[in-house]
C-alpha cells in the first residue's frame, strides 16, 4: 500500500498508473489472505499446490470475519480488472477516475484493517503519503460522462487516435466489475462499444451497467473518504444471438465460470448436510431459477452446477435465522410415505409434493 501511494504521488509519469494499480491490487490480495489465514482458512489450492487467486479471495471474503459487502466486492474486482488491463495489454486511465479508485482503495483498506485486525491505516503510514489529487474528488457519474465525451472526440474522423480510444474504452469496461462479478474485457467488447460511440449512442445506452454505480465522498483534503455505493441504474435487457438489435456493451460470459458450484460443494461450504441443502434450495426456489442453476451436457452425461447467486441466497437465508426444521418437514427427503405438509415458511417459492 505504501508503494501504491508513493507511485500515485510520484513526479514520474511513465508507467505511473500501472504501478499504482499493480501495488494497490497486490496490497488487497495480501490483506485478504492474511485475514483468511488468521481465520484458519486454506489459502493454497490442494489440487495445484499454488496459492488461491484474487477472485477466490474476494469470494471467500463474503463470509465473516471479513464480511465484504457487495459494494466492497465491486471495488476490489474493479481495481483487479483495471490492473489486469494495465498489466496484460494497454489501457489509459483518466486521472480523476484513478484518484477516485485510489482514495476508495485507501478507505476500504482502512475499513478491512480495522474490521479484521483492529488496527487503523493511519497507525501504519502518515497522512502525507496518501494520494493527493490536483482536483477535488468528483462524482463517479460525472467522471464517466467526461471520459465518454473524451473517447467520442478521439473517435472523430481524421483524429487517427483509435488506439488511445480503445485503451480508454478498456478502462471503462473494466469498471463494470463494480456491479458485475463476471465482467471481463475482450476485443469483441471493445469493438462493440466503439461502434456504439461512433453511432452517436448515449453513454447510458453503451454502458448501462455503469449507471448503477455512485460514489460517496466524505471529508476534505488528506482526510477524504471515498466509498462506492449502489445507484438506481437503468434497466438492462439480455439480447440473444439470433436477435438483430444492436446492443453496444453486451458481454459473452463463459457459463462454466458463472455456474461453478456443485451441489455437494455448496452444501459443504455452507456447513449443512447435503439433503438439507437440497431442501433449502427447494424452499428458496433455486432449482427453478435460471440465474442460479444450469445443466451442462457432455454427451449423455448431465452435470448440474449453481452460480454464486444461489450460494449467496442460501447463505443469507441461513444467516437470517431461517427455520431449517420446518423447511426439512416440507421439502426434506424423509422416509415418509404420506404427503409432506405445505411449507409455511415466509417467502417459500416451492410447492412440496402432495400439497394443494
Amino acid at each position: 500500500m505504501r508503494s501504491a501511494m508513493t507511485a500515485f504521488n510520484s513526479l514520474e509519469e511513465d508507467g505511473r498508473a500501472t504501478r499504482v494499480l499493480l501495488h494497490l491490487q497486490h496490497s488487497f490480495e495480501m490483506l485478504l489472505k492474511a485475514a483468511l489465514v488468521q481465520d484458519k482458512q486454506a489459502v493454497f489450492d490442494k489440487r495445484t499446490g499454488r496459492s488461491i487467486t484474487f477472485e477466490k479471495c474476494v469470494n471467500l471474503g463474503q463470509a465473516k470475519p471479513i464480511a465484504l459487502t457487495a459494494e466492497e466486492q465491486g471495488t476490489l474486482r474493479t481495481i483487479d480488472a483495471m490492473r489486469d488491463e494495465e498489466q496484460h495489454w494497454y489501457s489509459v486511465v483518466d486521472e480523476g477516475l484513478l484518484y477516485l479508485y485510489a482514495r476508495a482503495g485507501v478507505t476500504l483498506f482502512d475499513d478491512l484493517l480495522s474490521r479484521v485486525f483492529g488496527e487503523r491505516l493511519a497507525d501504519q503510514m502518515p497522512l502525507r503519503v496518501l494520494p493527493v489529487g490536483t482536483e477535488p474528488p468528483q462524482d463517479f457519474q460525472t467522471l464517466v460522462d467526461r471520459e465518454y465525451t473524451n473517447i467520442a472526440d478521439l473517435l472523430r474522423p481524421g483524429r487517427r487516435a483509435r488506439a488511445e480510444a480503445d485503451a480508454r474504452v478498456r478502462t471503462l469496461l473494466a469498471m463494470e466489475a463494480q456491479v458485475d462479478a463476471d465482467a471481463e474485457v475482450s476485443d469483441a467488447d471493445v469493438r462493440r462499444v466503439v461502434r456504439g460511440i461512433q453511432a452517436g449512442k448515449a453513454r447510458s445506452a453503451v454502458f448501462p451497467r455503469l449507471s448503477e454505480v455512485a460514489s460517496s465522498v466524505e471529508g476534505t483534503g488528506l482526510t477524504v473518504e471515498v466509498r462506492f455505493v449502489k445507484n438506481e441504474g437503468l434497466p438492462v435487457r439480455l439480447v440473444h444471438d439470433d436477435e438483430h438489435e444492436d446492443a453496444a456493451a453486451v458481454r459473452l460470459v463463459p457459463l462454466q465460470k458463472k455456474y461453478h458450484w456443485p451441489a455437494f460443494g455448496m452444501a459443504d461450504k455452507l456447513g449443512i448436510s447435503r439433503p438439507k441443502a437440497a431442501a433449502l434450495r427447494a424452499h428458496l426456489g433455486i432449482d427453478e431459477d435460471p440465474d442460479c442453476i444450469y445443466t451442462f451436457m457432455f454427451g449423455t452425461q448431465k452435470h448440474v452446477r449453481f452460480s454464486d447467486n444461489a450460494f449467496t441466497r442460501m447463505r443469507d437465508a441461513l444467516n437470517g435465522g431461517v427455520d431449517m426444521s420446518a423447511i426439512w418437514q416440507a421439502h426434506g427427503n424423509g422416509k415418509r410415505a404420506t404427503p409432506r405438509p405445505a411449507c409455511k415458511q415466509k417467502g417459500c417459492k416451492a410447492v412440496p409434493a402432495g400439497a394443494s
